[in-house]
């Protein structure tokens, strides 16, 4: 500006500056907000870019390919002291074996070092943020249950990819919350089993139940019976980055849910250790390499709300790294 220096704002005759920012910034807010159209973010876009970059090697030999080697031979060592790691590296570190034993929180290993070892990799940032999920989870569960209730509509729960289904079991399988009815699903046979037998230890046979299932066939999920006023996906949708498959999935759940019931679904948006998940750790896919490509929680929201949800609630740990969030089924 004619007659300003360096400190613009700083000037005797500010009020200039400030009236040109002022209109600015009033024009800028009198215009309607404009959501950004995400629905085709896994096809182009940050997140899309970021998760190609992860997924295309390091060029062989070179110190960063070196780095990464020496982490990954690192905790294959580990695993042969921690049990945790161990764990991982046997079942995948997204499997629902390995976040059942995150939930747990108890460290394990081989004498007094194994267990040092494991009480680190529990420590982890991410599986602290894991377990806040969990505790949000649980508070959103009983939330949900008690809409459901002073509606009187009944707590029918449906879990679509469960693990070993704990967070839901220790929410509402037992005390005032108790629900009507339980259906866990899980993709993986093993997963299945266990969460078999912990319905049993938590003494909720009578109301609950766990099968294998696809939670991407949108016509099984809709066909799911006891028809579920509260359904519930935790930790699945951040694995897939096709937000084509997502949709399908939430296609069933819609048709699951009739409107006034409730749906809790995860997100993350952020995560302080994707490089690192990346290049060490593997998934529960064969052992191929564990890579995300991040959701931002407006994306998220958007798939959600577009299969005919609207959002209610929402939990986010103090990293920043996981959501929870509450969404009600609406007249179509």
């Amino acid at each position: 500006m004619p007659g300003f220096f360096h400190d613009t704002l700083g000037e005797r005759d500010r009020a200039i500056a400030i009236a040109h920012i002022r209109q600015f910034v009033q024009a800028r807010f009198a215009q309607p907000p404009v959501r950004a159209v995400l629905r085709n973010a896994h096809r182009a876009g940050p997140s899309f870019e970021e998760a190609e970059r992860l997924a295309w090697p390091p060029q062989r030999n070179s110190l960063q390919d070196l780095r990464w080697r020496g982490v990954r031979a690192g905790l294959r060592l580990g695993g042969k002291l921690s049990e945790g790691i161990a764990l991982g590296l046997q079942t995948g570190f997204d499997s629902g074996s390995t976040l059942d034993y995150i939930y747990r929180n108890q460290a394990r290993g081989r004498g007094p070092l194994g267990r040092m070892i494991d009480r680190t990799y529990l420590n982890a940032i991410g599986w602290r943020g894991i377990r806040i999920r969990s505790s949000h989870l649980g508070e959103l569960l009983r939330e949900a249950a008690a809409r459901l209730r002073g509606a009187g509509k009944p707590v029918r729960v449906l879990d679509i990819a469960a693990g070993h289904g704990r967070y839901v079991l220790q929410a509402l399988g037992s005390g005032a919350q108790r629900a009507d009815a339980i259906v866990l699903r899980d993709f993986s046979p093993p997963n299945v089993t266990q969460g078999t037998a912990l319905i049993q230890a938590l003494g909720a046979g009578d109301i609950a139940r766990f099968e294998q299932g696809d939670a991407f066939d949108p016509a099984a999920l809709a066909s799911v019976q006891p028809a579920p006023t509260l359904a519930v996906v935790s930790g699945l949708y951040e694995l897939f980055a096709d937000n084509d498959q997502v949709a399908r999935s939430l296609a069933g759940l819609a048709a699951a849910v009739q409107p006034g019931g409730y749906l809790l679904y995860t997100g993350q948006p952020w995560h302080p250790q994707l490089e690192f998940i990346a290049r060490a750790l593997t998934s529960h896919r064969d052992g191929v390499a564990w890579v995300m490509r991040r959701r931002s929680q407006q994306e998220m929201d958007g798939l959600v709300e577009a299969a005919g949800f609207r959002k209610v609630a929402q939990r986010i740990d103090a990293f920043g790294i996981f959501t929870v969030s509450m969404a009600q089924r609406i007249d179509a």
